[in-house]
């Protein structure tokens, strides 16, 4: 009889740690990513009330009068919606080398929160794991830190390709300490339907995990070897997959950031080579933005 009751009891715990699990699962916040600020002005998206929004900025842009304007606009319309920015730093567009110092990714976050006090979550590198080595980010981690003790700075924005769970443990090993927090960008496992790349990370390393960028494709045409299925049915499937089971994977997946909002077209945003709006050229609804809606409880409109 008392075997039976400590079986019993056992059992109500694993259901409710379950339970907890589920709750914590469901608690995944959902962002926008996007470099354009029209998305701000735009009643579909206003309609979402996301709480997150994601920015790519040259580390070195408030030293250039054009991108300062353009960052200008588009923190106006983060501010102004209510929904907090994360900057994830890349490269610069004028200098020739691609590998800043510790103290200048320090300055340059330094500058970014002198003109805009608000914004405090930054990530260090934009898909390091491409081409940048993990001492080398682990260096420019710990000066942003020390920059600004009470932001948050992810380690990285990573890619779900073959290296992100060896390239983060170089990190941790060269940082000394695992970031509070990652950054991942899983489009292989969200087009793939599948999980490879995104569990890699968790398992390779501790801190939550945020799909700073992540969704379903419509088009690309940028020259990766690595293949998926394309298209607006395609994309809504992906981006029902990263909610019904990526996000699901673990608690520690917090967030995740749909991109892109919109397809611009012309030179500022050739969506020949990367299309995955939300809302299409035309200024249409996709089905992508359905799922997302469908998501959030918010009639289509």
């Amino acid at each position: 009889m008392r075997r039976t009751a400590t079986v019993l009891l056992l059992a109500v715990l694993a259901l409710a740690a379950l339970g907890g699990a589920s709750a914590a699962q469901a608690k995944v916040a959902v962002g926008i990513a996007d470099n354009k600020s029209d998305m701000f002005t735009d009643p579909r998206f206003a309609a979402l009330e996301v709480k997150y929004v994601r920015v790519m900025v040259p580390y070195d842009a408030m030293h250039d009068y054009a991108l300062r304007t353009w960052l200008d606009g588009w923190m106006a319309g983060a501010k102004a919606s209510g929904a907090r920015p994360l900057v994830t730093f890349d490269r610069s567009r004028k200098r020739t080398s691609h590998n800043p110092s510790a103290a200048q990714m320090a300055t340059s976050l330094k500058d970014v929160r002198k003109r805009y006090p608000f914004v405090k979550e930054f990530a260090t590198w934009n898909e390091a794991n491409i081409n940048k080595r993990p001492e080398t980010v682990a260096r420019w981690w710990t000066a942003m830190r020390k920059a600004c003790p009470t932001c948050t700075i992810l380690g990285a924005d990573l890619l779900d390709r073959g290296n992100v769970g060896t390239w983060a443990r170089r990190f941790v090993k060269a940082a000394g300490r695992t970031p509070k927090a990652w950054g991942l960008h899983n489009y292989v496992d969200a087009n793939l339907l599948r999980t490879t790349g995104t569990r890699k990370l968790l398992s390779a390393v501790k801190g939550a995990v945020w799909f700073t960028e992540t969704g379903g494709v419509v088009s690309r045409n940028n020259g990766s070897g690595v293949k998926f299925p394309t298209g607006p049915a395609h994309a809504a499937k992906a981006t029902r997959f990263v909610f019904s089971k990526l996000a699901k994977l673990s608690p520690r997946v917090q967030r995740a950031y749909i991109y892109h909002w919109n397809t611009g077209v012309g030179a500022k945003d050739d969506h020949r080579t990367w299309d995955s709006g939300l809302i299409g050229p035309d200024d249409k609804a996709r089905p992508s933005l359905t799922v997302l809606q469908g998501l959030l409880h918010v009639k289509a409109g």
